[in-house]
């Protein structure tokens, strides 16, 4: 791995301010190739305590500054993040397999969201509330919640960090981070910046460890930490949350998706195309927002199908440092094993494999981008989410047909379609049951936006000024005895 700034490549934990070793470590692979990246610090229960009691520790001075004080630290932060992107990016493509350029554009996405909150921070309004008596006054103040334990996934190591800890900083909170097993190389990347950008000890924590089990659930169970921030799995999110319930904690919960892209017979289908790759295709489809079902209207599902191989076909596989590449691995065999039991399941119901379908020859973790058609609500593949190069295409007949199919499902984080219709797009923008709509628009997700779902795809909101209400906690004064 050549980075201009090898310091960033850390192997101990980060807790109070120190780089802690722990008793034992882990070996974090390069998906692409199993190549050994690093032996990181395996931290369980005895380190997770220390990490809360640090946070605890410091909340008082963090939240005690002024605002402005924090925003300049953040935006400080933001600064040096941009500065080392290029290692940034080659070390998130080394442990994660993306693209580099990819890379680059999560990490300029993810410092987004420390320069949004930066300028947040110092817009933290309460209010004053007319009184229904001459004598009284009627305040509410906005205070930092306390102590925030974030966990975060593999597929998106440094923004799915920035996203949660940027807004619990603005408002005055300190954080532990837990990061995947898979990735922990970019979170502790962010800790070192973090640390030259004069956070203080304390403030930002970093626990790797291969135990979640046990560090999460000393996060949950503690009556330190006020709020937990989760990016991953539905059922994990479940479980998170009733363990959660012991300590009544506050929880942000970004879990499971089973995105709809609906396009309807007017759609201008280039543009169409086009974001369906944009959407399905980025970071091999493991993004819990791309496309899992291609809804596509009768009347043009041929032709659509036709355009959509065409650029499939083009999409270039291997590791991140071979030129031109767009596609990388998936993060590890069982991700291969669940693509490879979702297509099994759809053709051997009578789904056609109009191309791809096969393991790729660049390496054990690479799936050739694929493209099923004549699928059905019956396979598997159309109620669970795939996380994979694969895209299935439905037919429907009618717009009731197209939001109903969209609907039929548990989840309800992200949806897309297309049309030129304004009548339809107020319609179906209305009707589909999801967080979040993107209307002629593969990709949607900016700091400026409330990013999040409904149904069992979570609860809360990141990004945007919406992003910093879960970090805080309303107080209402009510001043007597004024006349």
């Amino acid at each position: 791995m050549q980075l201009n700034d090898v310091t960033l490549i850390r192997e101990e934990a980060y807790v109070n301010g120190q780089w802690v070793k722990g008793d034992k470590s882990f070996q974090v692979l390069n998906p692409a190739n199993n190549e050994i990246l690093a032996s990181v610090a395996d931290m369980g229960v005895t380190g997770t305590r220390t990490a809360i009691a640090a946070a605890d520790a410091a909340l008082g001075e963090w939240s005690g500054r002024t605002a402005k004080d924090r925003s300049a630290i953040l935006r400080k932060w933001h600064d040096l993040i941009l500065e080392n992107k290029q290692d940034l990016a080659i070390l998130m493509s080394e442990e994660q397999g993306k693209p580099l350029a990819e890379s680059l554009g999560e990490v300029a996405y993810g410092a987004s969201y420390i320069e949004w909150y930066a300028e947040e921070a110092k817009r933290l309004y309460g209010d004053i509330i007319p009184a229904p008596a001459a004598d009284k006054r009627v305040m509410v103040l906005k205070q930092p919640i306390g102590v925030v334990a974030a966990i975060t996934p593999w597929n998106f190591p440094n923004a799915m960090i920035t996203r949660k800890v940027a807004p619990a900083l603005a408002a005055g909170c300190t954080v532990i981070i837990k990061p995947s097993e898979e990735t922990p190389l970019s979170a502790l990347a962010l800790a070192e910046l973090a640390e030259r950008a004069g956070i203080p000890a304390g403030v930002v924590n970093v626990l790797t460890s291969t135990d979640a089990a046990a560090v999460g659930g000393e996060l949950t169970a503690s009556d330190v930490v006020r709020k937990l921030s989760f990016t991953g799995s539905t059922n994990v999110g479940k479980l998170l949350m009733r363990q959660c319930a012991d300590t009544v904690k506050k929880v942000s919960m970004e879990l499971g998706g089973n995105a709809p892209f609906i396009i309807f017979d007017d759609a201008d289908l280039d543009q169409a195309v086009a974001g369906v790759m944009a959407s399905k295709y980025r970071n091999a489809g493991q993004t819990c927002v791309c496309a899992n079902r291609i809804l596509v209207q009768d009347g043009i599902y041929e032709a659509f199908a036709a355009k959509l191989k065409q650029a499939v076909d083009a999409l270039k596989v291997g590791s991140y440092d071979v030129e031109n590449v767009t596609t990388g691995p998936l993060i590890n065999e069982a991700a291969i094993a669940k693509v490879e039991r979702l297509i099994a399941d759809a053709t051997d119901k009578g789904a056609k494999i109009l191309c791809g379908g096969t393991p790729h020859n660049a390496g054990l973790k690479y799936y050739t981008p694929t493209i099923l058609t004549d699928v059905d609500r019956d396979m598997d593949i159309f109620s669970e989410e795939i996380f994979g190069p694969v895209a299935p295409l439905y037919r429907f007949r009618t717009e009731e047909e197209a939001i109903t199919m969209a609907n039929d499902t548990i989840y309800g984080l992200a949806s897309y379609f297309y049309s030129r219709d304004m009548g339809r797009i107020w319609r179906v923008s209305e009707g589909l049951e999801y967080g979040m709509v993107g209307v002629n628009e593969g990709i949607i997700s900016n700091e400026a936006a409330p990013f999040g779902g409904v149904k069992q795809s979570g609860i809360g909101r990141e990004g945007s000024k919406y992003g910093l209400d879960d970090y805080l906690e309303m107080k209402y004064v009510c001043l007597g005895g004024m006349k």
